[in-house]
This record gives structure tokens, C-alpha cells and sequence, in this order.
């Protein structure tokens, strides 16, 4: 038998909702399958966090490794899918400390009945840095969630990603965990290799860890 898979990366297409202010995604035709033509080619234009994306330390300090720079490792394994959408305000140590598996090193949190992918959303759920630091402390080495950030859009100092940064952890953001039970998993969320860039885009899948 098949491994279960979730699909937990929305289409790219026009109109899906970017940060304000951000690069829209576009897309055209280069070639055209036609009489005179044996393929169709095309081009996009897209900001690097568009969409399921991983954020490279580059994202938020200076002198960071860009997104090609982050060990693939991260991207690969058990992860711990918590559900946090009953909770107020950010997300807290408390919505998941006393039930995080032993030895598992990667989590995501699902916010969202379901995931806006049609418009965007100012009042996404954020992360709180402390939040972070728990994970650090339990030698989580990758943090994911279904919003665009893990900081507050209004945020100006990103407290949760200069947690990251001190706790050398990854970031996974714009997945949609709808219809996925909270649960271990396997995570398969392997970013593009975009050698001086900021974020990337990633084909993110959960798969069950039994048939």
C-alpha cells in the first residue's frame, strides 16, 4: 500500500494574495504549441515568498546564508502538526509544550479553519518569539505555519524571526494545513536553490508515516 500524501502548498496562480506592497504573480507564454511550433514555453515574475515558502536567514539579517546555503536537512522528516485555531492572539508555549512528541524535531501550526487563498488577510495569526525560544529549547530545528509570517504584518523588529536566527532554526510559511489532522507526519518541503536570494518557494507534502 501508499503512504497517505497531503498537498499542503497552494496553486501558484494570478491572483493569489501576496504581501502588500509585493511583487503580484504574472505569467505568459515565451512559445505557443501551434502549427509552426513543437512546444509551449512560458515565464512567471513572482516576489520569494509567494505561496509554501522557506525563509532564508538572508530574509532577516544581512549577513545570513541565503535560501541555496540552508542544509536540505531541515526540509526533510518527522514534523508535529499541532492545531492551534482555538486559541486567541498569538501562538503561545502553552498551545503545545506538554504534547510535543519526543524526538521529533520539526512543527507546524495550523491557524485556519481554512487558509485564504483567495485574499489576504491582515489579522493572520502570528508566533510569539517565546514561542520560538520553547521550540529552541526542545531542539526543534524547523517552525512552519499556514500564514504568511511568523511575525505580525506590523511588525518592525520580526521578534519571531530574529528568534529563529538566534536558535539557527528554518522557516516554512503559506502552507494550508486544512483538512490535516494534528499529528506526526513526514515533512517533504524542499526549497529551490536560488543561490543569492531571500526566500524560496517549496512544493510542500505531508506523508503518513504508515500505510
Amino acid at each position: 500500500m501508499t503512504r497517505k500524501i497531503w498537498d499542503i502548498s497552494p496553486a501558484i496562480r494570478p491572483g493569489i494574495p501576496v504581501w502588500p506592497g509585493d511583487t503580484d504573480y504574472s505569467e505568459s507564454r515565451t512559445w505557443e504549441l501551434n502549427d509552426e511550433c513543437p512546444v509551449n514555453v512560458s515565464r512567471f515574475a513572482m516576489s520569494t515568498h509567494t505561496g509554501a515558502h522557506a525563509d532564508a536567514p538572508f530574509h532577516y539579517d544581512a549577513n545570513g546564508a541565503a535560501i541555496a546555503d540552508v542544509p536540505l536537512d531541515y526540509y526533510l522528516g518527522a514534523v508535529q502538526l499541532f492545531d492551534v485555531r482555538d486559541f486567541d492572539g498569538p501562538v503561545l508555549p502553552a498551545h503545545f509544550a506538554d504534547h510535543l512528541q519526543i524526538g521529533v524535531s520539526r512543527v507546524l501550526f495550523r491557524t485556519y479553519d481554512k487558509a485564504p487563498v483567495d485574499q489576504w488577510d491582515e489579522r493572520f495569526k502570528a508566533i510569539a518569539p517565546e514561542t520560538i525560544e520553547a521550540l529552541a529549547q526542545r531542539h526543534v530545528k524547523l517552525v512552519g505555519t499556514d500564514t504568511p509570517s511568523l511575525d505580525p504584518q506590523t511588525s518592525k523588529t520580526m521578534d519571531a524571526h530574529h528568534a529563529v536566527r538566534s536558535a539557527q532554526m528554518a522557516i516554512l510559511e503559506g502552507l494550508v494545513l486544512d483538512n490535516v489532522p494534528a499529528g506526526v507526519y513526514e515533512l517533504i518541503a524542499l526549497p529551490l536553490k536560488l543561490a543569492n536570494l531571500d526566500a524560496a518557494p517549496v512544493r510542500a507534502i505531508l506523508r503518513s508515516l504508515e500505510d
